[in-house]
């Protein structure tokens, strides 16, 4: 199956939302609801497939996996998290083969350190040396073989650094030719106008996490920042393990005779929407071909 590029995306909606998704269903799901994107992101893959932290425990196979599994069910194009390339510059280079191969349409390298990861970028305890991002960012644009293969630099230098140094990393990775930025782990609102100012004009991606202590900006709002795409990292598989965990706790209650577990009200609903993301009637169709 051929899919649209990022590119294509891009000149239908500006800025580009992408939710994540975490395995095959949710990006379908996702495409149904007419986003013309999505994002993968380890973290909430990671929970989603291994129930593992984002903290560095899983290597190129394990991602590629995951990322298989949601390429086959997708139909829009999609960014991917590739961490730090998961190793040295022939890691990196073995690392945008691979996601070339499954389908992926983005990819981000950060320069976040390793050893030290975290799942929030805001806690990054330190980042690698700018001379070692700048040459798996080279490595990773001299190994695309698909010319609309997205390579975006994503710096997490705010955290350990401060936000000047930051810029001044995404500043040197456009000039390296990438295709785009992220500085990730802005934590004021007057944060994200300066960025926006300073990129304005270039692919600037902006991330908008729901809880803790950073802003919350509309979509609308950071496309006339300047930003180019919103990615809600947590935003699905937050609801998600709320909807389980509260489905759950009342088939306990239920099980435990206090309390009766009342049919769900939008099963048929649900049903539904269930049959048509794993396209039901078109494996029916095929049996009923054959018989």
């Amino acid at each position: 199956m051929t899919r649209p590029c990022i590119r294509d995306a891009l000149t239908h909606e500006n800025p580009l939302i992408t939710p994540l998704a975490h395995d095959a269903l949710s990006a379908r799901l996702i495409a149904q609801a007419g986003f013309k994107a999505f994002a993968v992101g380890g973290s909430a893959m990671l929970a989603a497939r291994h129930a593992y932290p984002d903290i560095g425990l899983i290597g190129l196979t394990d991602m590629a996996d995951g990322l298989r599994d949601i390429a086959e069910a997708a139909t829009i194009p999609f960014f991917a998290d590739a961490d730090d390339g998961y190793g040295d510059v022939k890691s990196v280079a073995r690392t945008v083969a691979a996601y070339e191969a499954i389908g992926v349409g983005g990819l981000l390298i950060e320069d976040q350190d390793r050893d030290h990861k975290q799942q929030r970028a805001e806690k990054a305890a330190a980042v690698a040396d700018v001379a070692v991002i700048e040459a798996k960012l080279r490595a990773a644009m001299g190994a695309r073989r698909n010319p609309d293969t997205f390579i975006v630099g994503r710096t997490d230098a705010y955290g350990p650094l401060g936000l000047d140094a930051a810029m001044r990393r995404a500043e040197r990775f456009l000039a390296l030719g990438v295709d785009g930025v992220f500085i990730a782990g802005l934590r004021t609102e007057a944060e994200y106008r300066r960025v926006g100012d300073a990129f304005r004009g270039a692919f600037l991606s902006a991330a908008m996490f729901e809880g803790g202590n950073t802003p919350w900006i509309s979509p609308a709002d950071l496309g006339a920042m300047g930003f180019s795409q919103v990615s809600f990292p947590a935003s699905l598989i937050f609801r998600v393990v709320a909807a389980v965990q509260d489905g759950l706790r009342a088939l306990r209650r239920h099980a435990d005779g206090t309390e009766p577990l009342c049919p769900f009200p939008q099963a048929e609903t649900a049903r539904a929407t269930l049959d048509r993301a794993v396209e039901l009637d078109r494996w029916r169709a095929i049996e009923v071909s054959q018989t």
